[in-house]
Parts: C-alpha cells; structure tokens; sequence
C-alpha cells in the first residue's frame, strides 16, 4: 500500500493463552486428543451452573427490557447496585456514576490503555496476564513494562523492584495491580496493597486493579478489595461476572471508578472511556440486569465459598503431585483457579525430548521447537507426547521458565490423570 497502514503497537498483541489453541489444532488434526488445560473457562471444563441463577436468567429473558438498549454507561439499578457494595466496604465511596459496564474485562482493558495518552505508560506484574501486557504495549509502541513477582515469596511482587522502576521512569503514569493473580494464584495481603498504594501517592500515579478473582480465595487466605485501602489516590477497578457466576460467555464486566474528582486531569481521562462507549452505544443489556439479581441474592455467598473450597482441594491435590520435583518451583495457589509451576535457572535446556511414537507428531515438534524459548520447547513435546495444552510461562510476558495449568477440570479422573501425566513427563523430559 501507499502509505504504512500498521500501528506501531500491532505486533504487540499476543495472547499466548488462546495462540497456543492454534498450535494444538495441528496435533489434533494429526489425530491427538487435547486436554485444554490453557484457558479459565470453568464451564468449558465441565462446571454446572446452579438451578437457581439458571432460573433468575430465564425470568429475565423474559422481560422485553432484556432485549433493548441500555444507557450508555450501563443499567442504572446494577450500577446503584454495585455502588452500594462498594460504599458498605468503607473505605473509598462512590456514586453510581462512577460505575461503567463494558463487555467484559477485555473491551474494559482495551479502552483503559487505548485513551491513554501515547507516552503514559502503566507498570504491571510479570508474569503478566496477556490481555494487559499486550494492550499496553500496543497501545505505547513498546515492550511493556514490568515489575517482578517473587517466586521465591509467594509470587507476592517485589516491592523494591517496583518503587525504583516507577522513581527512574517518569513515563509511568500508572501501577496495575491483579489480585488475585493470574497466572500465579497469588492473593495480595493488606501490607503490600498499601505499599503499592504509597508507591502511587508519592509519585502522583493512579491505580488500576484487576479484581475479576477477588472472590475466589483458598487456602485461609483473604484479601481486600482496592477500594478499601486506597485512601486519596486516584484508582480504576476491573470486575466482572465471568468467573465468579460463572458465566463467561456473557461478556459482562465493569470499572469501579475511585477519587475521580480528585485530579481534573484524570476524571477528564474516565470521562474519555465514557465518550468511547457512547460510540457503541452501551454494553450487553441481559447480563447487567442479572448482576444485582445473582451477586445480591441470599445464596450467593454461599455459592462462593463452596467454589471456594473446590479450588483449595485441587489445588493441594496438583502441588502434592507437581511440586516434588528437583529443579521445579512451586508455589500452591490461594487465589483464582491456576497453578504456575516454574522451572529453576539452568534446568531446562534445547536438547531434551519426550519420546514420541507418532511419527507424524515426532515431525511437527521438532519443527516446532527450533529457535523459541526453553519453555515452549517443553509445551511442544508435551503436546506432542500426552495431548495436554499448558501456557509457557514465557507467554505471560516472563523471563523465568514454566508453565501455567488450571484448576478447572471437573472429572475427578480425568483430572488426576492430567496431574500424574505431567508429573512424570516433566521427570523424564529433566532427565533426558
């Protein structure tokens, strides 16, 4: 073409998470069978919704409301709804003005970084969830920015790392903050989402929290939601319904705006996100209307909990088999449903193999495997050997080595297997 029509972010947008489905559709076509083990989708892996919400659903399609537009920045009831969750909390108090639907998190993420100003950057943890990593690079023109999480203390993030990139860097004008964690599981306590807060007052940045788990927490842990903690500084906070209900295929999720009114510069920025959504109209009208109906309902919290002590159970039952290994760190998960198992410095390396019968898989690995990272070496002769689908951890913007697999799969058997199968793979691929 005449003119260079490619943004200078488009080589950017990476999401490992679904790339890695595209690799495995060649093994399946060799006849494999997969194990999806790279993607939160609970219902995908065998989750029931409860009979209850299922008949709340069904009393509102039946309303012609349902069917129509809604107001741009969502259904006024779900955002007064959301409000007064918030405001019990104590903490930061809103308005449901300061409440905007999106479709899902991933349209809220794609406005957040997009309406940005071209040099402000926002600062995240790696490993990075890539729908944020990928959006903020795209959206600046450059690698994205990152701050460690330790694995060595709990995937919890590196404070000191954090506080001397934000001070050398007066690009960063923002911190992003997941909790809990994707992909480590981490849950965040008080202590150090008030560091991360002090960090944003003392360089006058604001704060965006991913939430989207923040009701899914194990393990005699618990967590607080930004609102609570922040105080004066300015915040964004991301929910939504998809994995809570769950309900992911609804594409319903929010931002909980905080201290808006104490910068003008950055409520003219919330109100840009506004004026974005005015061009699409609204968001999905039926989910809205269910928000208040499920998240309000009387067995809702019990609904949590009982999910709650599922996860804690698998996510005992895959550490107790996976995290045994010489030369494999693992850190048992106490929030969200994944598990990160990360391989020590200096373990893996571009000479080791699974045994591979097929000859016709055999082939497609080894072409597959030439030139990437250690990791994806290892993701690749897994496919190829056992059909089960991971994320290299070099997907999730990363420099360490090791996988991500969920907590999701509901066939007690079937998830045993998967578990043991990686164990001893692993094993005999270290020992190779």
């Amino acid at each position: 073409m005449r003119r260079n029509i490619v943004h200078a972010g488009a080589g950017s947008l990476t999401y490992a998470i679904r790339e890695i489905v595209q690799v495995a559709y060649k093994f399946r076509d060799l006849g494999l069978e997969m194990i999806w083990e790279n993607i939160g989708d609970p219902v995908q892996k065998g989750e029931k919704i409860a009979p209850w919400i299922r008949d709340i659903l069904r009393e509102i399609v039946d309303q012609d409301v349902a069917w129509a537009y809604c107001d741009t920045a969502g259904v006024p009831e779900s955002r007064r709804f959301l409000a007064e969750e918030i405001n019990k909390r104590g903490g930061a108090q809103v308005t449901p003005e300061d409440v905007i639907f999106f479709n899902g998190i991933g349209d809220a993420v794609a406005k957040v970084y997009g309406f940005l100003a071209r040099n402000a950057r926002v600062i995240g943890p790696t490993p990075a969830y890539s729908t944020h990593s990928s959006a903020e690079a795209a959206h600046s023109g450059y690698e994205h920015l990152t701050y460690e999480l330790d694995p060595y203390n709990h995937w919890l993030p590196d404070l000191e790392d954090l506080r001397l990139k934000v001070h050398y860097n007066d690009s960063i004008a923002a911190i992003l903050l997941i909790n809990p964690d994707n992909p480590t599981g981490a849950v965040y306590p008080r202590e150090v989402l008030e560091e991360v807060v002090a960090i944003a007052r003392e360089h006058d940045l604001f704060l965006i929290a991913d939430e989207i788990y923040t009701h899914i927490v194990y393990n005699g842990h618990k967590t607080l939601h930004l609102s609570e903690v922040i105080g004066d500084v300015c915040g964004l906070v991301m929910r939504g319904v998809s994995k809570e209900v769950p309900w992911p295929g609804s594409r319903c999720g929010w931002i909980e705006v905080l201290n808006r009114h104490r910068d003008k510069m950055f409520d003219v920025y919330v109100n840009s996100l506004l004026a974005s959504k005015r061009l699409e109209v609204c968001s999905t009208t039926m989910p809205q209307l269910a928000v208040p109906r499920i998240l309000g309902d009387p067995r809702y919290p019990a609904h949590l909990q009982k999910r709650a002590g599922i996860y804690e159970a698998r996510a005992k039952e895959a550490c107790q088999l996976l995290g045994t290994l010489p030369g494999v760190k693992v850190n048992c998960p106490s929030g969200a449903f994944y598990l990160t198992v990360m391989f020590e410095d200096g373990v893996l390396n571009n000479r080791q193999t699974l045994r591979i019968d097929n000859p016709a898989v055999r082939k497609l690995v080894e072409d597959l495997v030439t030139g990437g990272p250690n990791d994806q070496r290892f993701v690749y002769y897994l496919l190829g050997a056992t059909g089960i689908c991971v994320v290299p951890l070099t997907g999730f913007c990363c420099k360490r080595d090791g996988y991500r697999v969920t907590l999701l799969e509901c066939d007690d058997e079937r998830r045993r297997w998967t578990f043991q199968t990686l164990a001893k793979a692993m094993r005999e691929y270290l020992n190779s």
